[in-house]
């Protein structure tokens, strides 16, 4: 059984707010531990109105204060934003809130628009060239014996501790150091498609084992929305597809409730390209699910799925989810 696990956003949906997202967070990942998930990762974006999870330390503290055994991460922590001794203090605060559960994802991009980026940096001058630099401090403050943080600074909690740390991108690059590295690598090709097989065959290629890692292990992001039929599935999904529609005009908003008809919204040049973006997406019935699955299993030979469903109702988004778990559960026991 390839293990599976979820990528939320915290969606802000029309009619909600953050508090709202958060508690839905929160029953989502007590329901994927139940069900057998493996990770519940959130993810650092900024200035986006429909996206609650800015602050993602404190939600994933959040979510790991309300469930018991699945881990808890960031896909990602986009670290050009932040000082890596702040990360090193956060993370090394959450390990040691809830040992054995939380994971470090890591990526080199900024999570935001311009504006949000200069906010973010103000004199840092950090533009993602210097992620390797960043990240070779990062791991200096948690592991002393490198000798790559910065010299007379210590990060207490972080110090000696065992933060399982992953690098996610959707190009080359982050794949290409991850393999260098001998570091779990992930890849958001549930919104950057395009790039995957190649990212992964960089991956596995340049692999160098680790004290971290053996052998290339590789998550595969990738978007499902499942539902009783195919029919009912597919206006789930529109909410997803506005959601993409949007961001390809240049506007951020909030999760908008699914329709009958896209056809009306979007142009055929847009269509393509939404459907482009998001091409790693399954949506349908269990059956619908279970023979794409295996298709794109067979293709990418992931070691791990991380499923993002931006699904308006919450009771439905928490089918979806319980439909995909049902369909790894069959898998392993057939």
């Amino acid at each position: 059984m390839v293990p599976i696990s979820i990528l939320d956003l915290a969606p802000v949906i029309v009619g909600g707010t953050p508090r709202d997202s958060f508690k839905r967070s929160l029953d989502l990942a007590q329901h994927a531990e139940k069900w057998g998930y493996h990770r519940y990762w959130l993810a650092e974006h900024h200035n986006m109105p429909g996206i609650a999870s800015s602050a993602t330390s404190l939600i994933i503290s959040h979510v790991a204060s309300g469930t018991e055994k699945i881990r808890v991460g960031s896909g990602g922590i986009m670290l050009p934003n932040h000082a890596p001794l702040v990360i090193a203090e956060q993370f090394g605060t959450l390990e040691s809130l809830y040992p054995g559960r939380i994971d470090l994802g890591l990526g080199r991009a900024p999570g935001s628009d311009q504006p949000a980026m200069r906010a973010l940096r103000r004199g840092l001058g950090s533009d993602g060239n210097d992620f390797p630099e960043m990240l070779s401090e990062l791991r200096g403050y948690l592991d002393p014996s490198r000798e790559t943080a910065v010299p007379g600074v210590r990060a207490i909690p972080g110090e000696g501790l065992n933060i399982p740390i992953w690098l996610l991108g959707s190009s080359g690059f982050s794949a290409q150091l991850a393999g260098q590295l001998g570091l779990p690598f992930a890849f958001a090709s549930h919104f950057a498609p395009g790039y995957l097989l190649t990212a992964l065959e960089l991956y596995r290629g340049g692999f160098r084992p680790s004290e971290a890692l053996e052998k290339p292990y590789a998550m595969v992001g990738i978007n499902i929305i499942a539902a009783d039929t195919d029919e009912e599935a597919n206006k789930l999904a529109t909410s997803q597809l506005q959601q993409f529609l949007n961001i390809i005009r240049g506007r951020t908003g909030l999760l908008n409730p699914p329709v009958d008809n896209m056809e009306a919204l979007w142009t055929a040049q847009e269509k393509t390209y939404v459907q482009q973006q998001l091409s790693y997406s399954i949506v349908g019935s269990k059956e619908t699910i279970r023979q794409k699955l295996k298709q794109v299993q067979q293709e990418t030979k992931a070691d791990e799925w991380i499923v993002a469903a931006q699904i308006y109702d919450h009771e439905a988004r928490l089918k979806s989810y319980q439909i995909v778990a049902e369909i790894m559960q069959e898998s392993a026991s057939s």
